[in-house]
């Protein structure tokens, strides 16, 4: 799994340098005009659960990678009720009425968010437990990178106005880096894979960093919708993305 790791490593560091991120990190913008991402990511927040409990979880495998993964998906099973917290405690359920919440979840605004979740979901499907092991490294150093970012933000949100925003904040973030994830790495990096497996995960990791990088875009392209011209100059940086097929076929 060296090369796995490393590959993800690899990954990683690309995704933190994309325009998105950029744009958080911009002092010249309110706290409060960096989150107006926050409603844009519902679906797939909400799907993680479900991905947790119905998709990498399988209680009777009597695997001990397999054991690893139901670990880690029990520990984040219940993060989606910090997500609906910051959801209202930023005023975001006040956005749409009824049905438009419909509207906006399942419209292409939002459709790099749902795709995460259904390819996702198609990938831990198709993997072996050792596999599942490899995604879950993956989502969770892309989440490393998020949550690096917005715990600032949430920072200076409570410094000026006296509220905790728990999801995006230090509650969060201390549960991620407290949980077990999918093992230490050392552990991780000393498992064997043949050569054809091994091909075949990094192809996984290749495909669930490209939809994170298709999701980091939609995310700031529906920020540049709610800020108007100021996000547009992030969006300019960012470098015209392949369209998923294209990319899984030059892996």
């Amino acid at each position: 799994m060296r090369t796995i790791l490393a590959a993800i490593t690899e990954r990683k560091q690309a995704f933190a340098e994309l325009p998105f991120f950029a744009f958080l990190r911009d002092e010249s913008l309110d706290p409060e005009q960096r989150l107006a991402f926050y409603p844009c990511m519902a679906h797939w927040v909400m799907s993680f659960a479900d991905l947790n409990k119905y998709f990498f979880r399988a209680e009777s495998a009597g695997d001990m990678h397999q054991e690893r993964v139901n670990v880690y998906s029990h520990e984040d099973d219940d993060h989606w009720q910090l997500y609906i917290e910051d959801f209202q405690t930023l005023g975001f359920h006040r956005m749409f009425d009824g049905t438009d919440w419909l509207r906006f979840l399942w419209s292409e605004r939002t459709r790099a968010n749902r795709m995460l979740s259904y390819r996702i979901a198609r990938l831990i499907t198709g993997a072996t437990s050792v596999q599942r092991l490899a995604i879950i490294e993956a989502l969770e150093e892309a989440a490393n990178v998020f949550f690096a970012h917005t715990l600032p933000l949430a920072e200076r949100m409570q410094e000026r106005t006296g509220v905790e925003l728990r999801y995006l904040g230090h509650f969060h973030y201390n549960l991620e880096a407290d949980h077990t994830g999918a093992g230490d790495h050392e552990s991780l990096a000393e498992i064997e894979l043949d050569d054809a497996t091994r091909r075949r995960t990094l192809e996984m990791i290749g495909e669930v960093f490209d939809l994170f990088e298709d999701w980091a875009e939609e995310m700031l392209r529906f920020t540049e919708s709610q800020l108007s011209s100021r996000a547009s100059v992030y969006m300019q940086a960012a470098p015209p993305a392949a369209p998923p097929h294209a990319r899984a076929a030059s892996m």
